[in-house]
């Protein structure tokens, strides 16, 4: 071996992967004709501040945002929303507490 191939410091190591981030509770989200029903379980040790968000189908059909409703660790809740006619979409959004 020769001693000119060893390198005077050691090679740079890539960088780790981020830790995988502890927050957001897991939400179910069933659409069943114009009703919207979300089941939700935080399982993390922050509260978790969660909003219903409701698309529908029909132009004229109004689409909701739901109110900021606090969940606890350890907790669950069911979100509700609906429409007058279909659903298009409906989706959960997550907010950390100030």
């Amino acid at each position: 071996m020769n001693l000119a191939d060893i390198p005077a410091e050691p090679p740079v190591q890539p960088p780790r992967p981020a830790a995988r981030e502890l927050f957001g509770s897991d939400c179910d989200t069933e659409i069943t004709g114009s009703t919207v029903v979300a089941t939700c379980h935080n399982a993390y040790p922050e509260t978790d501040l969660l909003r219903l968000h409701v698309e529908c189908e029909r132009w004229w059909d109004v689409d909701g945002d739901g109110a900021l409703v606090p969940l606890d660790p350890a907790g669950r809740t069911r979100l509700t929303g609906r429409c007058w006619k279909e659903v298009r979409t409906a989706w959960v959004s997550h907010q950390r507490t100030p």
